[in-house]
């Protein structure tokens, strides 16, 4: 199964501090030896290296995602080249849709001119209302950084919708669940991502006990759920949601976050090493390496390791409790960083089992009983 998304990170580096970042405040601390920025030449040969892969597996279309730290640290030029340079290498036939994942804070009129000249997509991570989004993304001297970003959101929302991808929310839940809806749907995102926090059987993610009977991020979803779902008309789409759904109607999942779809992501950092999901950071130091880089290696060579393997087989990857539970074509053991313990490695169900069952759960549900309705 080929690659087709392509993660750039693009900066290492970050100009914020949030309290709950993964790449910066959990286990793997790989980033303190990455160079700040990528170079051109390893901008060159990884686009070079994904029109390789495109040719090689007769891809339509690939994605490339830049991420960082901070992308909009890298400058625009540096930007400019990698998207430019990406598309260039592309034999004709191959589509490549690009996208940006920012934090809003450098998101200004002339960022936001040169994305829509470069026809790229625009994601920002924003938590909410003020206290919920301050409550964490911070500046290192402390600062909140809503009143930054809720600007960059307002510039989003009028004369660059088009360019708009939707808004990643890091659920905390302290939060009111409903007032930090609203304050999403605000900006008129076409989608929302909610995120749990990252965390495993080791490191357990806040307020959550794994092996206790409370769901409280189910609890705190299923209050948005029920909102979305019973909504007169279609604000948004809620991407969690939207994805067990389509998973209960028998179809195939998009998201690495739930079902059984095979990883189709691999990430190039800034010195141009190739490594699986970004996410694995959360669980120990190391845990994404695959001793590849873009200079000496193709990104067939990944497809061919263990750990890529792993993701790869659907259901076989499962633990036995995940395996007999009857939502496992679902929920499919959750995200795969969650699944982490030294014990077992990533053998274990999610930390989040009980909260993902009963948010599945629900969903199917509700969906049941409005199927019934439409029966009769």
């Amino acid at each position: 199964m080929a690659f087709q998304q392509f993660i750039l990170k693009v900066h290492s580096r970050c100009d914020l501090a949030c309290r709950h970042c993964y790449i910066y405040e959990m286990a793997d601390q790989s980033w303190r030896g990455q160079p700040r920025r990528m170079s051109p030449a390893i901008i060159e040969r990884t686009g070079e290296r994904i029109a390789e892969h495109a040719r090689q597996h007769d891809l339509d279309t690939v994605e490339v995602i830049l991420h960082g730290g901070e992308p909009l640290l890298a400058g625009a030029d540096t930007i400019s080249h990698v998207v430019r340079t990406t598309r260039g290498a592309m034999e004709t036939g191959t589509r490549v849709n690009v996208g940006i994942q920012t934090n809003g804070v450098r998101l200004d009129e002339a960022y936001l001119s040169l994305l829509e000249n470069l026809d790229i997509r625009v994601g920002v991570s924003f938590d909410g209302y003020e206290e919920a989004h301050d409550r964490h993304r911070r500046h290192a001297d402390g600062r909140g950084s809503y009143s930054e970003v809720r600007v960059a959101l307002q510039r989003l929302a009028g004369p660059y919708h088009a360019i708009f991808s939707g808004i990643l929310c890091t659920i905390d839940i302290r939060n009111d669940p409903l007032a930090t809806f609203e304050a999403l749907l605000e900006f008129d995102p076409p989608a929302i991502d909610f995120l749990l926090p990252h965390g495993n059987w080791d490191a357990p993610p806040p307020f959550l006990d794994p092996r206790g009977a409370a769901t409280p991020y189910a609890d705190w979803l299923i209050t948005i759920f029920d909102r979305w779902y019973g909504s007169s008309s279609h604000e948004t789409e809620v991407r969690l949601f939207t994805e067990i759904m389509r998973l209960l109607a028998g179809k195939a999942s998009r998201t690495e976050s739930v079902g059984l779809s095979p990883v189709r992501m691999a990430v190039v950092e800034t010195n141009g090493s190739i490594q699986q999901s970004d996410i694995l950071k959360s669980s120990y130091h190391g845990a994404p390496e695959t001793r590849l880089n873009v200079l000496s290696d193709p990104f067939d060579a990944a497809l061919l390791l263990p750990s890529i393997a792993a993701r790869q087989i659907g259901l076989d990857a499962l633990s036995a409790a995940c395996t007999a539970c009857d939502l496992r074509a679902v929920c499919g053991g959750g995200q795969y960083a969650h699944r982490y313990s030294a014990a077992a490695g990533f053998g274990e169900p999610s930390v989040y089992c009980r909260d993902l069952y009963r948010l599945i759960s629900h969903i199917r549900s509700r969906m049941t009983g409005d199927l019934a309705r439409l029966r009769e």
